[in-house]
C-alpha cells in the first residue's frame, strides 16, 4: 500500500468514526484498526491526531460543499429556484440514517476552544457556505445579496442543528419556508 492509498483509507476511517462518535472519543489505535494500516504508517501520514483532524475537516468541507452545489445545479435550472433547492438537499441529507448534524459545529463544540486548526476549519467552512448562498441569492436577482445570504446561512445552520438534536428532517422544510419568505420580501432586519 502506497502513501496516498494509506492516507485515503485513514481519512475514510476518520470521517466515519469522527462524524459518528466525535473526535475525542476516537483514539489513534482505533483509527489504525479501522483503516487497516499500521500505527507506524498512520503516524507517517499524520504525525499528530491534530493533523488528521484538520485533514478530515478540509476533506469533509470539500465533499459537503461539492455535493450541495451539485444537487442545487442539477435540480434547479432556474437561478431563482436555486436558493430554495439548498433546503431540499438539506432535507435529503437529514433523512439519511447516518446524519449526525454539522461536522464543523460538532468539532468546534468539542475542540474549538483549544484547537486553532479546528476553529479555523469551522470558520472557513461557514464563510464558504455563506459566500455560496450569497452567490445563489445574487444570481436569483434578490436585493441586498450579502444580507440575505447571511440570513440564509443562519437558516441552514439552525435547520441542521434542529434536525440533529430533534431527529426531525422537517426542520429543512421549515427553514425553506422562512427562506422563501425572505426571498419574496427582500432582506429585512439588517
Amino acid at each position: 500500500m502506497d502513501h496516498d492509498e494509506a492516507r485515503v483509507r485513514i481519512l475514510d476511517a476518520a470521517e466515519k468514526l469522527f462524524y459518528d462518535r466525535g473526535i475525542q472519543a476516537v483514539g489513534m489505535d482505533e483509527l489504525r484498526t479501522a483503516a487497516g494500516v499500521s500505527l507506524k504508517r498512520l503516524y507517517r501520514c499524520f504525525p499528530a491526531k491534530q493533523d488528521l483532524v484538520e485533514a478530515y475537516l478540509r476533506r469533509r468541507d470539500d465533499r459537503w460543499r461539492t455535493a450541495l452545489a451539485g444537487y442545487v445545479a442539477g435540480r434547479a435550472d432556474a437561478l431563482e429556484a436555486r436558493p430554495l433547492a439548498v433546503f431540499d438537499w438539506l432535507h435529503d441529507w437529514f433523512s439519511g440514517p447516518d446524519f449526525r448534524g454539522c461536522a464543523f459545529i460538532n468539532s468546534f463544540g468539542e475542540l474549538g476552544a483549544t484547537s486553532d486548526g479546528v476553529a479555523r476549519a469551522a470558520r472557513e467552512h461557514k464563510r464558504a457556505l455563506r459566500a455560496y448562498l450569497t452567490d445563489l441569492v445574487r444570481g436569483a436577482g434578490a436585493g441586498e445579496p450579502d444580507v440575505l445570504g447571511g440570513q440564509l446561512a443562519l437558516l441552514v445552520d439552525g435547520a441542521i442543528t434542529t434536525a440533529a438534536i430533534g431527529g426531525e428532517p422537517s426542520a429543512a422544510r421549515q427553514a425553506r419556508g422562512a427562506a422563501a419568505a425572505l426571498l419574496a420580501g427582500g432582506a429585512p432586519g439588517r
